[in-house]
Order: structure tokens, then sequence, then C-alpha cells
């Protein structure tokens, strides 16, 4: 089984891209799911087929389906709500403030990757292509089952009744089956998308290291919309094409040079007609994999925290890729290290023999973080 999540800016054509790749895949033989958790519902307009939250045959091998994150029910969250509720109600919390600390923030979202990986689980399967919502949503998206599990463990602080420990204890492993397939690098892997314009490359680099400090690799980028070659075409329209064409060319240098090193980057052309249709998004496919395996792709595996002992203390390297514009902030939180790039924050777990340490400062190169650790005198 492999996961592959489409994700990148909003418009800039991840879901076409999505659905030509499980077009390809089942065009190749394989029993392929494509599934849309964008809000945009847009999966449906781009294989020429109504969908729904079940999977629908698309075409042969190829199946579809778009979920609508605010009709979800999770039967084991919603015992848990009420659960927990009832107890809080019990301690002497008032009743409408018990069912407010009882909403799980996100928890639309993350019902909707608990569905994701329910399919990937339960049907036949061979690739699931998943459409994602625009990276802020994505991101927050992947953030739920980290987030969901430290609100898990405050919870599982006071255990009023053994039915509600037994609530917590069923959501909490939901949720860490969640994260574990995430970030479980032979199975899932991110494809970003984007146009070849700065702003949105920018974004792009903020992305693959706020997915990094989650530990989800990123296999592959797609650039889109890239402006036909003029060839030997005169003409103000032509003179316009080149010029657009050689800006875009120089994003792509750029990119190339600094921080997708490692990974997979293909280039789609800008279609005159929008692809709407198998046959369609086929032609999209050759040009974007021609004979390779749409399920291949580059990803820089590289260890999320690495330590080496030195006089006095502990180097600790947090391997993630950095922009030279990166704002990075550090801080110690009792025994996790919580790291900011960019807005995007995570608590790493130090391991055990770092904790009696003293986080002394802090320097990038181009393997990411070295965090200096000493012994207090």
């Amino acid at each position: 089984m492999r996961v592959l999540l489409f994700t990148g800016k909003g418009g800039v054509g991840k879901t076409t891209l999505a659905a030509a790749t499980g077009a390809c895949l089942a065009r190749r033989g394989r029993k392929t799911l494509v599934v849309s958790t964008d809000p945009a519902h847009s999966l449906s307009d781009a294989v020429g087929v109504r969908l729904s939250d079940e999977p629908s045959e698309v075409d042969s091998h190829l199946y579809g389906a778009q979920l609508g994150a605010r009709a979800l029910v999770d039967d084991v969250w919603d015992s848990l709500r009420r659960e927990l509720a009832s107890a809080l109600s019990g301690l002497g919390v008032d009743a409408l403030d018990a069912e407010e600390l009882t909403v799980l923030p996100g928890v639309d979202e993350l019902l909707s990757l608990s569905r994701v990986q329910r399919l990937a689980d339960e049907g036949p399967w061979e690739n699931v292509v998943v459409d994602c919502g625009p990276t802020a949503e994505t991101l927050r998206l992947l953030a739920l089952p980290d987030a969901a599990v430290g609100y898990l463990r405050r919870l599982s602080g006071w255990r009023s009744t053994t039915r509600v420990a037994r609530s917590v204890d069923r959501f909490a492993a939901h949720v860490e089956s969640l994260r574990a397939l995430l970030t479980d690098r032979d199975t899932t892997t991110v494809r970003l998308v984007l146009t070849p314009e700065r702003v949105v490359a920018a974004e792009t680099r903020r992305t693959l290291t706020a997915l990094a400090l989650r530990g989800i690799a990123v296999d592959g980028v797609v650039v889109n919309r890239m402006m036909p070659a003029a060839g030997w075409w005169r003409g103000a329209a032509a003179s316009w094409l080149r010029t657009r064409r050689a800006q875009q060319d120089e994003v792509v240098a750029e990119l190339r040079q600094g921080g997708l090193t490692g990974r997979t980057l293909r280039t789609v052309e800008h279609r005159a007609v929008e692809p709407v249709g198998v046959e369609a998004l086929l032609e999209i496919a050759d040009e974007l994999y021609g004979e390779t395996n749409p399920l291949v792709g580059e990803s820089t595996a590289t260890t999320l925290l690495q330590t080496t002992e030195v006089d006095g203390g502990f180097r600790l390297r947090i391997g993630m890729p950095l922009d030279k514009d990166s704002e990075v902030a550090l801080a110690r939180v009792d025994d996790d290290l919580a790291v900011t790039v960019d807005g995007f924050r995570r608590l790493v777990a130090l391991p055990e023999a770092l904790r009696p340490y003293t986080l002394t400062g802090a320097e990038s190169d181009a393997r990411g973080l070295v965090v200096h650790l000493e012994k207090p005198e």
C-alpha cells in the first residue's frame, strides 16, 4: 500500500495533478482510490464524475471519493466527548462549560484524515492518492495527530471513571496509529504542487521545513502551469511568452539550487483548455511521469534528531531544510525542545540522556539546526 498526499497553495492545480496521478496508476493496472479532503470539492469536476463520501468507480481500476468533514461522525470521539462532559459535570463543572472543554480543536479535519486512513486500511486499493486542502489547512491537518495526542495525555492525567479511561485510551490509540501512518516513509509521502512564481516558491520552501518538523517525508515537487516555449514564433504574443517563460525558468532553477536537493522536481505545461475527464488527465500524466513509475520519488532520508557528545555537553542536530531567511526560535519546555521555524512550532521530545542539560545556543547549516546543550555547573 502506498499513500500519496498532494498539497500546495490554493489555485495551483493540485487537484488536477492528484487526479492525473491516480488515473495513471489505474491505467497501469493498479487499483487506485483518489480521495479529496479539500473543502473546495473540485475533484468531481476534474474527473468528470459526481463523487460522494463513499468511493465510487470512475474508470477501470480507478475510484474516487470526496469527503465532507462536517458530515463525518466518529463513534469513538462522540462517546468519549459525552463521557468526559458527564465526568466534568460530576466534578462540579457547569454543564455548558463541560461541553466546551470537551471540544477538540480541529476535530472535523482530524475526522477527514481518519476517514482516509480507514479507506486505506479497509479498501481493496493498492494505492490511495489524497487531494489535500491548500497548504495552510494541510499543515494544520497534519499537525493534528500531535496536538490531539498532547490533549489526550492531559486528559489522561485524571481518570475519574474506568469508562472514561477506556474511551481516552481507544481514541489515543487511534490517533497514534494515524500519526504512525503519516510518518511511515515507506508508505506515506507528500508531493508539493506550485506554480513558477517566487511568492509561491517561498511558501513551498517553508512547507518543506514544516513537514520535516512533523517527520513527514516529501518525495517530489511539481511545478505546474509552465508557459509553452514560443519556438520560432514572432510578434508581441510570442515575445510575451518568451519573457514569461524565462522568468518561470529562473524560479525553477532557484528551486533546484536551494532546498529541494534530493527530491524529484517535475514540470507540467499550462493547458489552453481546462483538463476534465480521465483521458485529459492521462495526457497530463504522460507529461508528468512519462514511462517512469508515479509512485517513485526521491526523499532526503534525514533523521530528525542526531546527537553527538562533545566536551562538556552534546550537540543535537535537528535535520530539516532551512531557507536562508528562515526565522528560528528555540526554547526548553520541561523535557521538550520547542522548535519554531517561520511560525510553525513543534515540541521535540529530548532523549532522556540530554534532559539534565541546558540549552546554550544554536546554529544552522545546509542540513538543519545544531543545538548546543551543556551540563549545568
